[in-house]
């Protein structure tokens, strides 16, 4: 039996679904090993071991819980020392991160400082004999490598949205532990973090993500999909980087290969040609739906259903339907 790690992503008082997310795939790495147990790793401000039962609901079997007056935000040097000596000391088989953008900043951290490798952006992963398999986009998401992984640990990242939070009670049992540096004494600290987009979901955890392209023409056009966004009540907006640069929406909104990586149940493209960049970032995703004017868009090859149609008649047409499908449920 081998034990799993997974780190718990939190912001503030509160525990992130990507980190429900990485102890579900403990969880799973964990059973398939032959019953071994996850041991969780939270790090917060005081009060955040009241999120533990929370992740034993999760699969944890242990939750290690580090609380600081200092940790309200992300340390990067305070998570790397403690999560690298908590997984050395611990003999894990396998440690799991989330490919969220502090899991994009600590797992390859992590990884060095025990001085094996990482692999991030994980669709699946596996076991076969005492080997750890996984599933990982490369070449712009072109292509799906098979990766045998037999070094322990196994670091890995997982994309976000790929595997759900599951329900799997389990004793939850809390450890607490120090910091394994002091996060006062820091070279770098987070001082302050600003979360945009005004409460709304965000992008890589949303269920639904809606994203327009130049198709829509001009900025004050994006009311469209933010309207059809509103209709489905779950759905995060998005964009592609052409849209960004050119200050229609902000950075932060950007799906691609330089931007964010989702993988929702529904991803609705509109507008979008479907360049290889952007297709990097949202190809996983569950089921695409395409709509353009334009028949031979290269998004239509990646899209599960195409619409081909003027944007400006189809999506407002599209949201009367979702707001009216919504009234019989």
């Amino acid at each position: 039996m081998a034990n799993v790690f997974a780190f718990v992503e939190s912001r503030g008082p509160d525990v992130r679904k990507v980190g429900l997310e990485a102890v579900t795939a403990a969880r799973m790495l964990a059973d398939k090993t032959g019953g071994g147990q996850v041991h969780a790793l939270l790090l917060g401000p005081p009060g955040i071991s009241g999120k533990a039962n929370q992740i034993g609901q999760y699969g944890a079997d242990v939750v290690v819980v580090v609380e600081h007056a200092d940790l309200v935000n992300y340390n990067p040097e305070v998570a790397t020392a403690t999560a690298a000596e908590r997984i050395k000391s611990g003999g894990y088989r396998a440690a799991i991160f989330s490919t969220s953008a502090l899991g994009r900043d600590l797992a390859p951290r992590v990884a060095a400082r025990l001085g094996v490798s990482v692999v991030m952006d994980v669709l699946s992963l596996d076991v076969e004999a005492d080997t750890v398999v996984v599933r990982h986009p490369m070449n712009i998401g072109k292509v799906i490598a098979t990766l045998a992984i037999s070094a322990t640990p196994a670091v890995l990242g997982m994309r976000p949205n790929v595997i759900s939070p599951a329900l799997n009670a389990k004793a939850g049992r809390v450890e607490n532990a120090r910091p394994a540096i002091d996060p006062s004494a820091t070279r770098v600290r987070v001082v302050e973090t600003r979360q945009g987009g005004g409460g709304k979901l965000d992008l890589a955890e949303a269920p639904v993500v809606i994203a327009g392209g130049r198709g829509l023409k001009a900025a004050e056009n994006f009311k469209l999909v933010e309207e059809l966004a509103s209709a489905f009540g779950n759905a995060a907006v998005g964009a592609t980087r052409a849209v960004t640069d050119d200050g229609w929406r902000p950075h932060s909104d950007q799906i691609g290969q330089t931007g964010r990586l989702v993988s929702p149940e529904l991803y609705i493209a509109v507008g979008i040609s479907g360049a290889v960049q952007h297709l990097a970032g949202m190809r996983t995703s569950k089921t695409i739906v395409a709509i353009n004017k334009d028949k031979d868009a290269p998004i239509f090859k990646v899209a599960d259903y195409g619409i081909v149609g003027d944007v400006f008649e189809v999506i407002p047409a599209l949201t009367d339907a979702v707001r009216e499908a919504k009234k019989h449920h």
